[in-house]
C-alpha cells in the first residue's frame, strides 16, 4: 500500500528518534532500521532523512558525531539527546492516543 505523503510527512521524525533511540545509528542505517520494521510498507531512502536528521539536529533533538567506518569512510552518527528521549516519549504516547481515539470512531462506523 502506498500511504500520503501527508501521513508519512507527519510521522517521520517519530519514526527517526525511535530508530535513533533504540540505537545510536548514520542515516543508512536508519533508513534500512525503518523499512525492516515496517515490512517493506515503508521504502524511504536516503534523501527522505538527512533533511529530517538535519532540522532534529538543530532542533536539539539529536546530536551528531563523525566516526571512521571499517572502510575508513566518515559517518555521522546520531544519538538521541535527553531533550530527544523526552520528545520521543511525548510523541509515542500522542501518536498511541491519536491511533486509539481514529480506530474507535472507524469501529463504530463500521460496526454492525
Amino acid at each position: 500500500m502506498e500511504f500520503s505523503k501527508k501521513l508519512v510527512g507527519s510521522t517521520t521524525s517519530t519514526l527517526i528518534l525511535a530508530v535513533i533511540g533504540e540505537k545510536d545509528r548514520h542515516g543508512y542505517e536508519i533508513v534500512q532500521r525503518v523499512n525492516q520494521l515496517s515490512n517493506g510498507a515503508f521504502q524511504w531512502r536516503e534523501g527522505t532523512v538527512y533533511p529530517a536528521l538535519h532540522r532534529l539536529e538543530k532542533q536539539g533533538l539529536i546530536a551528531g558525531e563523525w566516526h571512521s567506518a571499517k572502510s575508513g569512510r566518515q559517518r555521522r552518527v546520531y544519538a538521541l539527546t535527553p531533550q530527544g528521549r523526552h520528545e520521543l516519549s511525548r510523541q509515542e504516547q500522542q501518536w498511541s492516543e491519536f491511533a486509539t481515539s481514529v480506530n474507535r470512531v472507524l469501529e463504530g462506523c463500521y460496526a454492525t
